[in-house]
């Protein structure tokens, strides 16, 4: 007896109110609908405007602003029907809507602003060549500041004390700390190297302290990826970079060429020629540059030869494309000292022999 009646009391409340909540929320959804038919029309119209301007922030604007709006014309709509629903089911005002709803302008908020950061950060690369490491470094250092804030907010709107909180951080803080002293120092060393920039992605680093070379793949937080010239990913923690010595070799002005060759003794009277031939080449030659130092000396008596030097720089810093000036050098060089009747000397040993000694060993073969 008593089912049948909650059954029938149940059915009376639905045949009371089905007509009034339906019809409110068949309201708020065409509501919905011609607001967003609206913003399609202002977002195409906004679209055109900025796109006949020169500026690229106010592209960014709007196209950070897209779904975060769309979003927000269907959402709160929806969140004023549940709240009518609800509030018709139980007769009575739901304090915890409003809660939801401010919840979620702060959510769009920090959704759009991280939206403008990304659009912001890819633009400054494409468009002004700008260093990406620290580009990055900024841009998630503001996607940071803007969580902390909004996770500052939402606790705020909870209902919890930020007061305490802060107190109970300080101590837990301190006590995290000293249980990750090693990821803390990691992440300190992330800092230095986006502040100092020793080195960006893409560049050719090297250290003389660690068995460390190779491209940089990317810097992160924790740790920076450097693959190797045989393509081995190096995982280096970024605390490392504090304690040692980095070489940046791909930010040198100029790559030095700096060889040593050997003309045969026998050539001795044509070396002044060569060295004043060369130098001529040297000087006149496209690659190298001429403000930097160059110098073709004869050098030192070798062993098996009379060595001269070549001392100059190349205005490019490419390793391939140095390699062929480099070789481009020596084979004129090469050409040069063929062309004075001489030749590079290779390791020989001259045998002297006393000529007395000789006749008498002569006479012996005689008898």
């Amino acid at each position: 007896m008593e089912m049948k009646e909650l059954i029938d009391n149940v059915e009376s409340f639905i045949t009371e109110h089905s007509y009034n909540w339906v019809t409110d929320l068949l309201a708020i959804a065409l509501f919905s609908f011609i607001i967003w038919i609206i913003w399609r029309v202002v977002y195409a119209r906004l679209v055109g405007i900025t796109d006949r301007t020169a500026l690229q922030w106010d592209d960014i604007i709007v196209h950070s602003l897209k779904a975060p709006i769309s979003t927000l014309i269907w959402g709160w709509p929806m969140s004023i029907g549940i709240s009518v629903l609800l509030e018709d089911v139980f007769d009575r005002p739901i304090a915890w809507i409003e809660t939801i709803q401010i919840l979620f302008g702060i959510t769009l908020v920090i959704w759009t602003l991280f939206r403008l950061i990304s659009n912001v950060e890819a633009v400054v690369i494409r468009k002004n060549k700008r260093d990406e490491t620290t580009v990055h470094a900024l841009s998630k250092l503001s996607r940071i500041i803007i969580f902390i804030i909004g996770a500052m907010t939402v606790m705020q709107t909870l209902g919890l004390s930020l007061s305490g909180l802060l107190t109970f951080g300080g101590v837990g803080g301190l006590i995290v700390g000293l249980a990750a002293k090693d990821l803390l120092s990691n992440f300190f060393g992330g800092m230095m190297v986006y502040l100092d920039r020793p080195f960006k992605v893409g560049d050719w680093v090297r250290s003389p302290d660690r068995n460390i070379e190779g491209t940089v793949e990317k810097i992160g937080w924790r740790m920076t990826i450097i693959r190797t010239f045989d393509k081995r990913p190096l995982y280096v923690p970024n605390a490392i970079f504090s304690n040692i010595v980095v070489e940046n070799p791909s930010r040198m002005h100029n790559r030095r060429i700096n060889e040593t060759i050997g003309l045969r003794y026998q050539d001795a009277q044509k070396v002044d020629a060569i060295i004043e031939e060369v130098t001529q080449m040297v000087k006149n030659h496209p690659a190298i540059d001429s403000r930097q130092t160059i110098i073709v000396n004869f050098n030192t008596f070798g062993p098996s030869s009379l060595d001269f030097f070549i001392y100059a720089f190349t205005k490019t810093v490419e390793w391939v494309r140095y390699h062929e000036v480099k070789q481009n050098v020596l084979l004129e060089t090469m050409k040069i000292i063929h062309k004075h009747g001489a030749d590079v000397a290779f390791p020989t040993r001259t045998l002297l022999m006393n000529s007395a000694q000789q006749e008498d060993k002569t006479e012996d073969n005689q008898d």
